[in-house]
């Protein structure tokens, strides 16, 4: 029966993959041709309501006629210009568009020749010249002020060292920095960008069904090229194939390739010269590599005039902010070493004003399956021709299913700027100031210390360093957001959350498929768009056969049903997760409110009522509780803009829990019968300013600046609601385990032990734990949790630092020294589990 269903889910895999999709702006699903079982499909979902259906659709029935959202809008708060710019209300129904579907319809010509050889004329017609690439680069950053300067203090201590003349200094180090620029800068060719963009229509057709475009979202880029200014492309970074992957696609709708920024660990013989045929060019990973552990200043100083250079020629630029490929399937912490650079050219005017776009990208699966081994504590590979060569040929005999990449709205880097210096300038506060006082409230201190917070002030200080970090920090996380909210939820996605946090013991195929069309509706509803089109059948059908070993499929005797279960493998597992955190960003909100609203209600039983019905919950200190969640889960990717107010955030994902009817308001009566107990009246001198109620940015006649009474709440008992609140706490269940196990592992903590030699024996210690099946959630033991709960640690002060030579050392903090804070720590973190 197994290898029916497989028979079954090739045919639905191939109808996926054949079809050019198109976009109905007013429907709920992709118009698909070959969808004639949809109408039946939908009255079977209609007939038995799933706990998604019934849990937070019924507010909203109209559901199935709304508009399909149009991802990637310009912030509203910081850039309300750009956002009205290059868009206007034809744009979102313009559509979808397959890339790789090439024909002779693409091209200037027609007939049997034409349509056999449509790739090579559609590669021939696109515009791509020499003259459109930056020239002379070399010479201009080698001939630049500061270049010359840091040439000159790199000689001096040659020369201090008594090794070289100064002449003789001067010229060795010149000859070191043509050696580093050789690495850095692209020679871009016209011709092997031709060649590749026909090598990848060959190889992307064999082993993607399609890579989607929104034709809206390339209209946007298309206009913001024709401003004569320099363009940014921030894309998310989840595969090696990104790289090519945008270039492709601005290539086949004739825009200018960028100059990518890659790592040099990519410098590999031939497959280097290939990258900087195509654009790309070599930078460290680590800026200063000195032995000494001083800082490179030569290196430094040809780095930012190279990328200086290149703005001011107008050209584009394509950066990864995280650094890395995400090897957790979240979005990582920004990383905002270039961003800086390009900052700072701004301001020292190489360019006019930089144009910036996100770049969301979603695949079905990566090419490289996994991160298996990385996840497990094995150390990673370093590239080399032959793995590359590898690795294409694996690629050449799988299907890696479908991809969607899109283009977030383009805003201007100055608007941004200039309307961050023009807000009241906010208090700098770390995550130990922020998250301190809920772990420890019996503090001395609980409120931040005087002179540790930085004052508030009319404006940004542009000129102050500290402040001029945060504010790119705060564009780098600002950028992550609206990548990541803009990548599409694909179909592996949804099958690998459903099975991992709603039926991890398994599940009929028919109901899966219910719950499947249901949570892609709910995904719909909150704005985010989907990568996948079709009868939700297939789609399951088509996931399951991408998801391989990890899904189980078993034949039950009752009515020949076929039953799907999650592998439970630590291999699968991970996998499994790596997938499903593709959603996780959807629900992350409400997910927190659910956790927050375990910890507030298991509180009140264990302190007791104070006279309060013990159904009754405090919006206030929900809300409140959520917040310090966000603070702990602040690495595990951004949870909202930083132009917003968490606190603002979290009350209005409390809110759309009432709209739900998961949370109901109290009745009058009973409000008026609670008195605030001296436990919730405390909240607020518990908690520092910037989680207060009021906004220093609202209105005065904003509704939600006016001081408000604390509304209480009670939680709706009805099953569908009680499994969805599980469903939502599941989601977080393996962070919060892993978090919790790094603090009991803490508990016989003797130091300082180096970092290094940290992660990996707490690593080992939750692989142990899920070898023996004490682990709740096997993926709470994946290295990239390991190493977010240490840094989170670092940073709420459980750690101190110290550097010796290259190497960090950790130790306790005398805030944690004593075991009873480090049992308030743990204690803190267990009161969001649901055990």
């Amino acid at each position: 029966m197994v290898l029916n269903l497989s028979c079954v889910m090739d045919e639905a895999a191939l109808s996926l993959g054949t079809i050019d999709v198109s976009y109905l702006s007013s429907s709920a699903e992709y118009a698909v041709t070959h969808s004639s079982l949809e109408c039946l499909h939908l009255g079977e979902c209609n007939s038995r309501p799933t706990v998604f259906r019934s849990a937070t659709l019924k507010w909203k029935e109209t559901l199935l006629s709304r508009k399909r959202p149009f991802v990637g809008r310009c912030c509203y708060m910081c850039t309300p210009q750009s956002r009205d710019k290059l868009f206007n209300a034809s744009i979102p129904s313009l559509g979808l568009r397959n890339v790789i579907y090439i024909n002779e319809t693409h091209t200037r010509y027609r007939g049997w020749l034409a349509r056999r050889l449509c790739y090579v004329l559609f590669v021939q017609e696109r515009d791509v010249h020499k003259s459109m690439f930056a020239h002379n680069v070399t010479e201009n950053v080698l001939n630049s002020g500061r270049v010359q300067k840091a040439i000159v203090e790199e000689a001096s201590v040659l020369s201090a060292a008594g090794t070289q003349t100064d002449l003789k200094a001067i010229s060795k180090v010149k000859k070191k920095a043509r050696r580093i620029l050789q690495e850095m800068v692209a020679n871009t060719s016209p011709a092997l960008i031709r060649l590749t963009g026909w090598v990848l229509l060959k190889l992307f057709n064999s082993f993607f069904w399609n890579i989607q475009i929104h034709k809206g979202q390339l209209e946007m880029v298309k206009a913001a090229t024709k401003m004569n200014l320099p363009l940014i492309f921030l894309p998310v970074h989840k595969s090696h194939i990104d790289y090519l992957l945008l270039t492709f696609i601005l290539f086949c709708h004739n825009i200018k390739a960028p100059y990518i920024a890659a790592g040099n660990n990519l410098n590999i013989p031939i497959f280097s010269t290939l990258i900087h045929k195509l654009g790309g060019f070599f930078i460290r990973r680590r800026l200063d590599e000195n032995p000494n552990g001083r800082k490179d200043v030569l290196y430094r100083a040809l780095l930012y005039v190279h990328i200086e250079e290149l703005l001011r020629q107008q050209q584009f630029l394509e950066i990864f902010l995280e650094g890395t490929r995400s090897r957790s399937g979240k979005t990582s912490c920004a990383r905002a070493g270039l961003l800086s650079v390009v900052v700072d050219a701004l301001f020292t005017n190489a360019t006019p004003d930089i144009l910036i776009i996100p770049v969301g990208i979603s695949y079905d699966r990566i090419i490289e399956g996994h991160y298996n081994n990385e996840q497990l504590g094995k150390p990673k590979k370093n590239e080399s021709l032959w793995s590359v060569a590898r690795g294409v040929f694996r690629m050449l005999r799988k299907n890696y299913g479908c991809v969607r990449v899109d283009f977030a709205q383009p805003f201007s880097l100055k608007e941004y700027l200039d309307s961050q210096s023009q807000k009241p300038m906010p208090a700098m506060l770390s995550l130990e100031q922020a998250l301190l006082p809920a772990i420890l409230p019996s503090r001395p201190n609980d409120v931040v210390d005087e002179g540790t917070e930085a004052a508030l002030g009319d404006s940004w200080d542009l000129s102050s360093e500290p402040f001029k970090r945060q504010l790119i920090a705060n564009l780098a996380e600002h950028i992550l957001f609206t990548a990541n909210k803009s990548c599409a939820v694909m179909s592996t996605h949804i099958v690998a959350c459903l099975l991992l946090y709603r039926h991890r013991k398994g599940i009929d195929l028919s109901k899966l498929v219910e719950d499947f069309f249901s949570m892609k509706e709910e995904v719909l509803a909150r704005d985010f768009d989907l990568g996948f089109s079709g009868n939700s059948e297939d789609v399951v059908m088509h996931a399951i056969q991408l998801l391989g070993n990890c899904v189980n499929i078993t034949n039950t005797s009752q009515n020949n049903e076929f039953f799907i279960t999650p592998s439970t493998t630590i291999p699968a597992v991970f996998e499994l997760n790596f997938y499903s955190n593709g959603v996780l960003h959807v629900f992350i909100k409400e997910a927190i409110v659910a956790c927050s609203l375990h910890a507030v209600q298991s509180k009140k039983y264990r302190n007791g009522t104070n006279g309060v019905s013990p159904n009754m919950i405090s919006q206030e200190q929900l809300v409140r509780k959520a917040a310090s969640l966000c603070h702990l889960l602040s690495n595990e990717g951004a949870i909202s803009l930083p132009c917003q107010m968490l606190y603002q955030v979290c009350h209005e994902a409390v809110e759309r829990f009432i709209q739900y009817g998961i949370l109901l308001v109290a009745e009058q009566d009973d409000q008026e019968d609670i008195s605030p107990s001296l436990t919730e009246q405390q909240w607020s001198k518990k908690l520092p300013e910037p989680l207060s109620w009021r906004s220093d940015e609202e209105d005065e006649d904003s509704d939600f600046g006016e001081e408000q009474r604390d509304c209480y709440l009670k939680v709706n008992q009805s099953q569908e609601h009680q499994q969805y609140i599980t469903f939502l706490q599941r989601l977080l269940g393996p962070l919060l385990e892993a978090y919790s196990s790094a603090a009991i592992f803490m508990h016989n903590f003797s130091g300082p032990v180096s970092e290094t030699e940290y992660l990996h024996t707490l690593h080992k210690y939750l692989i142990t734990r899920t070898e023996k099946s004490v682990a709740v959630y096997a993926e709470s033991a994946t290295y990239c949790l390991v190493k977010n709960a240490v840094k989170v640690f670092k940073d709420i002060g459980v750690f101190k630092e110290t550097k010796q030579k290259r190497e960090t050392f950790l130790e306790l903090s005398s805030t944690f020294l004593p075991q009873r804070n480090r049992q308030k720590l743990l204690e803190f973190i267990l009161s969001f589990i649901v055990l």
